[in-house]
């Protein structure tokens, strides 16, 4: 090992210079360093929250009053799995139309007893149109097509049902009811099916239960259009002196109200930081900043997901499609359009649009594009598709497209909010101080108050069991 000059550091066999000026590393210490505010990843562009139309709620409650409606039972039915076997929760069977309104706990449990669990293959035949019908199905797992004839004679295909999904009912106090259409398996099916006989069975020792379908049996048909609210008696083309009806537009007796939802958030700042710290940036601000970008992004994923009034639970089952391929294709997405006049948004996963884009791709498409707020947003019929990753993406790789018509004038979807709250430093959204504590730490409270409103069902519709991770 050779041995460097005097005040030459020595490494190994190869002596290297002594330092001849200040390092960085010390001389930082009397630098001011160029700093960026404080990076949130969780901050998302939140388009729902900046398309809502947003509407001032005095006194926190929102009703929204509607023509009359008669219900026809059309909601989903939910299951309970252990394994391989599937059983439907009781009490669910009163979504089936004529057992809607019965609840008599005991019966039903035993009804959901007599369910019996059978399997499809894809192609298989549940129900073949014009045979005699003599059972409900109750899908619990699969895509059943329902097939028609076309105008020419062809088959057509005339909707698709999956999960919750049940037809049949009528069967179970009719018994000349024939099947409507031919019921396909488009995947593989778990199907629970009731038989007549076994519920017929059942009402001869339940007088309830023989009672409420004889009740049904005798119902006088409700007179309705064809959204199923009550009639308005008109006349029209007549001429000379005909009798002009009476008539009076009833409304519903219980209208829904919605309560404006809370999302609120203590958060702490020590005094020392406050007061010592806040150069070049002021902390309390900083934090504060933060805390209002976490609460927009959980009032943004309330408003999809909450069971009360978020979008996804509270779009009528009427409006709810499923995807006739699996992958969100333009058909499907024609298909949400039509349903409902004024369409403003589509709501998808940035997953979901680049499904859709691969599909679009498939067939030479090229959507347009439209530039909103600074960005280019992909469009479809002229609508956009804004990105959302609050919808929920299942463990089998589906999720759900949105589309909704908004605001108050067009009978569409509204946001919820109530403005001029005490402490407010947004739209209802306010920052409280609460005090200080022995620790020398102040507290603000932080709220944030919202909601949302589905004026008519046809307001929002979604495409649901939507297939994400499909490449071939």
């Amino acid at each position: 090992m050779s041995v460097g000059s005097v005040g030459d550091e020595v490494r190994g066999d190869q002596a290297l210079p002594a330092q001849q000026s200040l390092g960085t590393a010390a001389a930082r210490n009397l630098a001011t360093t160029t700093k960026s505010a404080p990076q949130m990843q969780e901050i998302t562009s939140r388009w729902l929250l900046r398309m809502l139309p947003w509407v001032q709620v005095q006194g926190g409650t929102y009703r929204v009053n509607r023509r009359l409606s008669y219900s026809v039972g059309d909601g989903r039915v939910t299951f309970i799995q252990t394994g391989d076997r599937v059983q439907v929760i009781p009490a669910e069977l009163g979504e089936l139309p004529t057992l809607r309104g019965f609840g008599d706990e005991a019966v039903l449990a035993e009804l959901a007893q007599r369910c019996r669990q059978v399997e499809f293959a894809p192609g298989d035949v549940l129900a073949t149109k014009g045979e005699s019908a003599d059972r409900v199905f109750l899908l619990a797992h699969g895509r059943v097509e329902q097939i028609g004839t076309g105008p020419y004679g062809d088959e057509a295909v005339l909707g698709v049902l999956a999960d919750g999904a049940h037809f049949g009912d009528e069967s179970l106090i009719d018994g000349d009811a024939v099947w409507g259409w031919t019921a396909r398996a488009a995947t593989a099916c778990v199907a629970l099916e009731l038989t007549r006989p076994d519920v017929l069975n059942l009402a001869e020792r339940a007088e309830g239960l023989g009672a409420h379908l004889l009740a049904q049996l005798a119902l006088p048909s409700q007179r309705t259009n064809k959204f199923g609210e009550a009639a308005i008696d008109l006349s029209a083309g007549h001429v000379g002196e005909a009798v002009i009806p009476h008539t009076f537009v009833d409304y519903e007796a219980a209208p829904r109200e919605y309560e404006l939802s809370v999302a609120q958030t203590v958060l702490k700042v020590h005094s020392r930081v406050a007061d010592l710290y806040n150069q070049p940036m002021n902390q309390t601000e900083q934090q504060l900043r933060l805390t209002v970008e976490a609460l927009r992004e959980r009032q943004e994923d309330e408003l999809i997901n909450n069971r009360e009034f978020g979008l996804l639970a509270n779009c009528d089952y009427g409006q709810r499609l499923q995807p006739h391929d699996g992958a969100p294709s333009p058909d499907d997405m024609d298909e949400l359009l039509s349903r409902r006049r004024g369409s403003k948004l589509f709501l998808a996963h940035p997953r979901a649009i680049a499904a859709f884009g691969r599909e679009c791709n498939k067939r030479g498409l090229v959507p347009e594009s439209v530039e909103i707020g600074g960005n280019r947003i992909p469009t479809w019929r002229g609508v956009p598709i804004f990105p959302c990753n609050k919808i929920p993406i299942s463990d089998a790789r589906t999720t759900s497209i949105l589309c909704m018509r908004t605001g108050e004038d067009d009978q569409g979807v509204i946001g919820l909010q109530q403005s001029g709250i005490p402490d407010e430093i947004e739209p209802s959204l306010s920052v409280r101080f609460m005090g200080i504590d022995e620790q020398a730490i102040i507290s603000y409270l932080v709220t944030a108050y919202y909601s949302a409103a589905i004026l008519v069902p046809d307001a929002l519709g979604v495409l649901e069991n939507v297939e994400v991770s499909r490449w071939r």
